[in-house]
């Protein structure tokens, strides 16, 4: 669900704006100390800032659990967010007050994780996977393939390197996945000649940025000193370079950026509707239908939790739901009539 937008200051004198932004400088900081992803650390300041602006631009040392209750309850009844939008803006106030201002929010009434309504995944059938994938072209279709083939987030799919990809052993290393851990997955033949094609793709992208100066890498500066040389190394370079190139505010430096992921979304999107699927189906859709599909050819509960990775089982057990045909993969008695 979209974020809310930012509701108009209310009246009263501004806070000072420089004590501010040198908070969310703190905060931000002791973000980076705890290796939050960078996806984590902007979705956490974007509520914390929505937060200062719908307080009149206070600042948050001033205030305190009585405020954030406003907040939340703000959010539930007038911007109607979801469960789970609501509990991320409890996480990062929590957050904001625990270790960026190290004063941790009392337990009061109202401050309390919101229930989540328990939902059964979109599951494509592989028949409907494959009208989906005609649909496609590259690279959007080689990224469905891959998410549907060996069970990738959306992330971990555009953001491969080369180095990750066995050939020989026909599977792919996912490394730092959500949670910050890595894990194989296994790749799909099917996958294998469209993957050789787009690396060659890849490579002249490579070899065009080595004479225009682009670095392509998106490493992080610890990576960058331990392998000085991983710029030049077709080993370190992406799957999916992005098609145009960015010059980095602050250092000039022209980057190259991977493909974005709206890229996909869209392509998923349309191709669904112009293959007749009436199902509400987004790529991690396809995702869901490895997990499915995989335990009904008979494949184990807790292998597909470690091909997913998954902390706990529980979670992997939402697929026991969507089996075989009907709910539960119970035989309706009407089909004996």
């Amino acid at each position: 669900m979209p974020l809310p937008p930012l509701p108009q200051q209310q009246l009263g004198a501004p806070a000072d704006t420089s004590k501010r932004f040198r908070l969310l400088e703190v905060v931000r900081h002791r973000m980076r100390e705890r290796r939050l992803s960078e996806r984590t650390q902007e979705a956490y300041l974007g509520w914390i800032r929505r937060y200062i602006v719908f307080h009149g631009r206070r600042d948050p040392r001033d205030m305190g659990p009585i405020e954030v209750r406003a907040y939340l309850s703000h959010l539930a009844v007038k911007a109607r967010v979801s469960a789970s939008t609501q509990n991320q803006a409890l996480a990062a106030l929590a957050f904001l007050y625990d270790v960026g201002i190290g004063r941790p929010l009392e337990r009061i009434d109202g401050i309390a994780p919101a229930r989540q309504s328990r939902y059964v995944p979109v599951v494509l059938s592989q028949r409907e996977v494959k009208l989906l994938l005609r649909q496609m072209r590259d690279p959007a279709r080689l990224c469905a393939a891959l998410m549907y083939g060996s069970g990738l987030r959306l992330t971990e799919c555009v953001t491969l390197r080369v180095k990750d990809i066995d050939f020989d052993r026909h599977e792919i290393v996912v490394r730092q996945a959500k949670g910050g851990k890595d894990r194989r997955v296994p790749l799909a033949d099917a996958c294998v000649p469209l993957l050789q094609r787009q690396l060659r793709r890849a490579a002249a992208v490579h070899q065009l940025d080595l004479r225009n100066r682009v670095d392509g890498l998106g490493l992080d500066d610890a990576l960058r000193r331990k392998f000085p040389g991983a710029g030049a190394d077709w080993r370190w370079q992406r799957v999916f370079p992005a098609a145009r190139t960015y010059v980095e505010r602050g250092t000039g430096v022209r980057r190259r950026h991977h493909l974005h992921q709206t890229v996909v979304q869209r392509a998923v999107s349309q191709s669904t509707w112009a293959a007749g699927i009436t199902k509400r189906a987004s790529c991690h859709s396809l995702r869901h239908s490895f997990a499915t599909h995989l335990l009904e050819s008979g494949a184990d509960i807790r292998t597909v939790q470690t091909l997913l990775g998954h902390s706990d089982v529980r979670t992997t057990m939402i697929y026991t739901h969507v089996l075989n045909r009907g709910g539960l993969g119970v035989r309706s008695p009407a089909d004996a009539l």
